[in-house]
């Protein structure tokens, strides 16, 4: 596998997997989905985001992370710590996709550097089309530095 190759767009962090199939259908259905990882919980996403465990070796950020908050092992608001606390994925784009309609939780996101926001729709298809549209500006229309992307 080239570099080209194992790039990943989308590192979606969902431990519904009604959610996550959802997500993963509508980001298909936009020829997105074959750039996307899913994972269940926080602790997999830090160990991805930072090379360890099973996602040890290198490989590039991923453009977006679409991050539940509420995540079995590390919740959603430590991963976004860490991920900012970190010099190689502090400007990492993250993308708050929750269930959540607690004020707090987005204050203490905004707070922490989170770029996005969004309360997981209830419909099914707007769930969809939610999902699609993030998927649409953070991979394709949205400009990021390439050195946010660059191998560890």
């Amino acid at each position: 596998m080239n570099m080209t190759d194992s790039v990943v767009d989308i590192l979606l962090v969902e431990d519904n997997p009604n959610d996550a199939e959802l997500a993963l259908r509508a980001l298909k259905k936009h020829n997105l989905a074959n750039r996307v990882i899913w994972v269940k919980d926080g602790e997999a996403a830090l160990d991805y985001l930072f090379h360890r465990g099973q996602y040890a070796g290198p490989n590039g950020l991923p453009r977006v992370v679409l991050l539940d908050l509420r995540l079995p092992k590390v919740d959603g608001i430590e991963v976004l710590t860490q991920i900012r606390a970190n010099a190689q994925t502090h400007d990492l784009p993250v993308v708050v996709l929750t269930s959540s309609k607690e004020e707090r939780d987005l204050v203490s996101t905004y707070k922490l550097g989170v770029n996005s926001f969004v309360a997981k729709p209830v419909a099914f298809d707007e769930f969809a089309r939610v999902v699609a549209d993030l998927g649409m500006y953070w991979v394709l229309i949205n400009r990021v530095p390439p050195d946010i992307r660059s191998p560890s």
